[in-house]
């Protein structure tokens, strides 16, 4: 992916460098598309605020594309031994794996498409509350969800394309 551009060399990059570097963000092509034809951008917030836009005004095809390429909950390969800080469980617990696992299986009965929720910072133990609570919702409400999350995800994604917004200091 690529990390810490700075702003500045997204606004100067080619349409279809630009578009494959929103596209590793948020894994949808028309909102790649859209974003950097509106360059250039004149601050984070500017681009921060038209991809969530973007992301809003997508018909519900384009979000359950967008789903597919997410990663599953629950299923994480080489991921690192550690405990939570919050829960002081281990995030590699296997009955807390197992569960949520049974989790994401009903959600995606329940609802049709993956479950989806930005995890920085967050453990095996609360994305389980996170899918247990959301299991409530009705389809309308969780498709906001969803968006929610995405938006979420998409923004710390662009942050980490960008880098801070001064750019990196180059000696």
């Amino acid at each position: 992916m690529h990390q810490g551009m700075g702003l500045e060399a997204y606004n100067a990059l080619p349409t279809r460098r630009a578009v494959h570097a929103v596209y590793e963000c948020c894994y949808s092509v028309v909102l790649a598309t859209d974003l950097a034809g509106g360059r250039p951008f004149a601050d984070h917030n500017s681009l921060f605020r038209q991809a969530d836009a973007l992301l809003f005004s997508l018909g519900e095809d384009s979000i359950d594309r967008a789903l597919q390429a997410y990663p599953h909950i629950g299923r994480r390969p080489r991921s690192p031994k550690s405990v939570c800080e919050q829960c002081s469980v281990w995030d590699d617990d296997p009955t807390v794996m197992t569960q949520l696992n049974t989790e994401v299986q009903h959600y995606t009965q329940r609802f049709g498409f993956g479950f989806v929720m930005f995890v920085e910072d967050c453990c095996a133990q609360r994305a389980l509350a996170g899918i247990t609570d959301r299991l409530h919702n009705d389809r309308e409400t969780e498709r906001k969800v969803v968006r929610n999350e995405l938006a979420r995800i998409n923004r710390a994604r662009l942050e980490r394309m960008l880098g801070p917004e001064g750019g990196y200091y180059n000696w």
